[in-house]
Parts: C-alpha cells; sequence; structure tokens
C-alpha cells in the first residue's frame, strides 16, 4: 500500500481524541492531516491531537481512561501510554424516558414457535436432563446418551434433542445463602423455559441442593413432562440409567404432542450476548443488534442485556434511559454491589477485558463498556432483574450477570430468553441449549475465517450498509431461527455443555 493512501478510518465522535483503525495505519500516512508516527493495528486506536499526561482519551464522546504519559499526535494509544481511571458519571436520573409507541397489532411481524400450555411461547422443544448436584452429573450424560442412541428421538420428530444440563455446584454451599437461591431460581428457569418441553430431574440423594425442598419452593409435581430421581435411592447408577430412561420414554409423547403454530414477534425475549470483542463491536455488530433490538421492541417484544461488568463506565447511559426511579435505583446497587465484590476479592473491575479483547483493539473497560452497551439499542429501560429472575416485563430490561459469557447466557435463559443473538469480534465458539444462539461477526476477515460458526457478517457496515438496514437484516433472521430454522452453532451441535449457574459464595 503506498504510505501516503489514506487508510480508512473513523471518527466516532467530534468530540473525540482518538481516531479508530479500519484498516491498518503505516507510518507515514497522513489521517485527517495528522501524519501516522507508530503502525496502528486495524480496529486500534490512533492519537488525532496531543494528549497530555492525566488528560481524559474520549471515544464514543465518552471518556475510556487517560493518558498515562504525554501522547503525540499520530501515536498509536493502547495499554502502553492508556490507563483505566474511574470518574464520576452524571446520568440526568431525573429525566425519566417515556415508553416508545408500539407498531399497531396487524402491522407486528410473527414466527412461528410452540405455544405451551401456560400460554407461553417457545421456539425449540427440548427434553432436559438437569442435575441437582455435580455428583449425579455423569449419571444424568449417562440417561441423555443412552436416550440418543436408542433410536426413541426417531418416533418424535417434533422432538429437537434431549439435553444433559449439568453443572459443577450443588452442595457443600449454604442452603440457606445466596449461591442456593441463585442455584435454585436457575435450575427453575430452565425447567420452566418455554423452550423445554419436558424434564427429568436426577439427584445424589444426600446433596445440600435437595430436589425436595427444591420441588416444595415452586409447587412442582410429577407429571407426564416432569419426573425426579436420585441414585441413592434407585439403588445406583446402573439402575437409575434404566429408571431415567424410562421416564424420558414415558414423557415423550406428550413432549412431542405439539406443532409450530402463528405466535406474534412480541412473545419472543432476546438475550442479548458479546463475547470476544473487538475495536470494531461498538462500532458494527453491536449497534447494529441494537437497532434490532428496537424493532423486537416495537413488535412488543423483550431483549435482555446483560454482562454488568461490561456495562461498567457506561451505566449512566442507561440511566438516563430508565422509564422509573425503581430501575436506576436497583441498577445503582447493582453496580454498587460489583464495586465492593471486586474489591472484597482484591481486583478490580479494569480485570474484565481479556487478552484477546486487547489484541482487537479495546483498551479498558470503560471503552469495551461503551460498545456492549450499544447492543440495547435506543428504547427505554424498562426493568432491572438479578441474576435468573424472571423476567416478566417487556421491552428492554438488564439482568444483573457476570461478563463470563456462558455464566451470563445461562442466567437469560433461565430468566425466560428464548432466543439468543450474540456478537463476536476475535471469533467465540458458544452454543445455548435449549435456546438457538445467532453469531454475529464484527467484522469481515474474522466472518470469513470462521464463516461456519458465524450466522450474519455486520463487517460489511464498515463498507457502507447502513446500521439500520443491518438492523432489519439482524431482526429477520431472528424471526427465522425463532421459527424453526437452525443457526450455525445449532447445526455444529453447541449447547450440550454451556449450561454454567453461577457460584457466588464459599464453597465449604
Amino acid at each position: 500500500m503506498d504510505t501516503l493512501t489514506a487508510p480508512r478510518h473513523l471518527r466516532l465522535h467530534a468530540s473525540d481524541n482518538v481516531i479508530v483503525a479500519v484498516d491498518t495505519f503505516q507510518v507515514g500516512q497522513k489521517i485527517e492531516a495528522v501524519t501516522v508516527a507508530s503502525r496502528v493495528p486495524r480496529g486500534h486506536k490512533l492519537a488525532s491531537r496531543v494528549i497530555a499526561a492525566g488528560e481524559p482519551v474520549r471515544k464514543f464522546g465518552q471518556i475510556i481512561g487517560s493518558a498515562s504519559k504525554r501522547i503525540e499526535a499520530g501515536e498509536w494509544v493502547h495499554e502502553h501510554n492508556l490507563d483505566y481511571s474511574n470518574f464520576v458519571r452524571e446520568p440526568d436520573a431525573t429525566h425519566l424516558v417515556p415508553a416508545n409507541g408500539m407498531l399497531p397489532i396487524e402491522q407486528r411481524a410473527t414466527f412461528e414457535g410452540f405455544r405451551r400450555t401456560n400460554g407461553r411461547a417457545g421456539t425449540r422443544n427440548y427434553i432436559g436432563v438437569l442435575t441437582s448436584v455435580n455428583c449425579s452429573a455423569s449419571v444424568a450424560r449417562f440417561i441423555a446418551e443412552a436416550v440418543q442412541k436408542s433410536g426413541l428421538l426417531d418416533e418424535y420428530p417434533m422432538i429437537d434433542g434431549i439435553i444433559p444440563l449439568v453443572h459443577g455446584g450443588g452442595c457443600a454451599l449454604d442452603v440457606k445463602g445466596e449461591g442456593y437461591e441463585v442455584l435454585k431460581r436457575t435450575q427453575w428457569g430452565y425447567a420452566s423455559n418455554p423452550n423445554i418441553a419436558a424434564v427429568l430431574m436426577v439427584g445424589l440423594g444426600c446433596e445440600g441442593f435437595q430436589i425436595g425442598r427444591w420441588k416444595e419452593a415452586y409447587n412442582i409435581v410429577e407429571s407426564d413432562t416432569f419426573r425426579s430421581l436420585t441414585i441413592q435411592e434407585v439403588g445406583g447408577t446402573r439402575k437409575t440409567m434404566e429408571a431415567g430412561i424410562a421416564a424420558v420414554r414415558d414423557m415423550l409423547p406428550t413432549a412431542a404432542n405439539v406443532k409450530r403454530e402463528t405466535i406474534p414477534a412480541s412473545e419472543l425475549m432476546l438475550a442479548l450476548q458479546c463475547g470476544g470483542s473487538d475495536g470494531y463491536s461498538g462500532i458494527t455488530a453491536n449497534p447494529a443488534l441494537g437497532a434490532a433490538v428496537d424493532l423486537l421492541v416495537q413488535q412488543g417484544g423483550t431483549a435482555i442485556l446483560s454482562e454488568t461488568p461490561e456495562i461498567y463506565g457506561a451505566e449512566h447511559l442507561l440511566i438516563e434511559r430508565a422509564s422509573n426511579p425503581e430501575a436506576v435505583e436497583r441498577l445503582q446497587s447493582i453496580i454498587a454491589w460489583w464495586e465492593d465484590y471486586t474489591a472484597r476479592n482484591k481486583m478490580e473491575m479494569n480485570n474484565n477485558p481479556s487478552p484477546g479483547n486487547k489484541a482487537g483493539g479495546l483498551t479498558t473497560i470503560l471503552e469495551k463498556s461503551l460498545g456492549a452497551v450499544a447492543k440495547s439499542g435506543t428504547t427505554p429501560l424498562e426493568a432491572v432483574y438479578g441474576y435468573a429472575e424472571p423476567v416478566t416485563a417487556h421491552g428492554l430490561v438488564f439482568m444483573d450477570t457476570p461478563g463470563y459469557d456462558p455464566v451470563s447466557a445461562t442466567g437469560q435463559v433461565a430468566g425466560g430468553a428464548n432466543i439468543l443473538a450474540f456478537t463476536t469480534g476475535r471469533g467465540s465458539a458458544y452454543g445455548c441449549k435449549p435456546t438457538p444462539s445467532i453469531k454475529l461477526a464484527t467484522n469481515t476477515p474474522m466472518y470469513t475465517q470462521m464463516i461456519e460458526d458465524m450466522d450474519i457478517n455486520c463487517g460489511d457496515v464498515l463498507d457502507g450498509v447502513s446500521i439500520a438496514d443491518k438492523g432489519r437484516e439482524i431482526f429477520e433472521h431472528i424471526l427465522k431461527i425463532a421459527s424453526g430454522q437452525r443457526s450455525k452453532s445449532e447445526e455444529l451441535g453447541y449447547g450440550d455443555a454451556e449450561f454454567v449457574p453461577w457460584q457466588i459464595g464459599a464453597t465449604m
């Protein structure tokens, strides 16, 4: 490339003092009258003027950190000269945003889904094998594998499969503590998710998380869509496998007695995730997904933004959009909890960006969060939920979860999400049974490199495709996947090992 030819670049806001490299900047090139002084990888940042030591560095018109030393115009801005620095957020919490108008019913979109007897709508139809404790995880997997190999499911084409939803906890915990309550909510959320047709719950028998106590808490009774058993009571591994297979066989006719029907898009609950983020995430895929969220909310649907450590530093932008003071208060209390939680564990919120995030152009959690919040679109924030709490509000909501994708998505699915959209810049390999996961690539090179894993390329936004048009493409694809078309992660078989409840508190 001719060093005098300016590569593609972006100034994201008039007040920014950095420019984003769409293509790699080479020494000697001119970018907005600034001469490039050091190579800047694509997705990374270039100082567009001198930035004094200690001065805030701005991107998206927001603070992403401060200069750790004087940065000359034309220099690469990254870890070597940009520090994380907390700052005073100044949201206008007194201005509550009115709810956006929804489309008339006759103009709303639909999908082909499963109507459950309780009125909820599913996009998939799975049998779930839940476990009360890690001690019963292998037996649960044995049962699921045996059912799959037996050919039983071949007789029931309306069943999408059987999932062993196993986890690493369930014992050596305070049965009156927060960790127990989180696991209890998560297990119930999966058992009652509208994408699950029937559940077998497998326990050991002596664990802290007792199946009987859990059933009593939610008024669960044995039925043609719910069965439970424990290894100790049944008489060991082989007998439990036999009993489990028999229980699944008994539940299959009822679980399969459904068919897809036309359902309004207002009954879609979309989980929003990003993983393996890069410098393009907040420019292409995340705002495009946000545009799709706006379309879904216009239909009366619900979108769940999560990953609390990845909104940190941008939470004031959500607070400004809150439609009620209760949402503001709860979000502020959650942020305070995380500040205390990280301090107690001798960490800081800026520990969140991974080496891959940084290699892709992100430097601080403040920068990462500004891009992550773009997934939420522009509609009002209607409600804030704790991890795995049932989501009942329509519109944009927030759920408190860690930033670790499998743990975060597990909480969203437990909350009721029946479909999921996942943006990635570095290339994330992930699936989320029973909820289909749609992968959105932030840049074309990664999309091409991992085309068997990626559903939609948002890199063409850098070539001139509008955010609105890309958002419409994503929304229409969500409707197709909700109606039964398989996502790339489903075709590859992802989702059996991604059930990861959040473990809070001490392991005794």
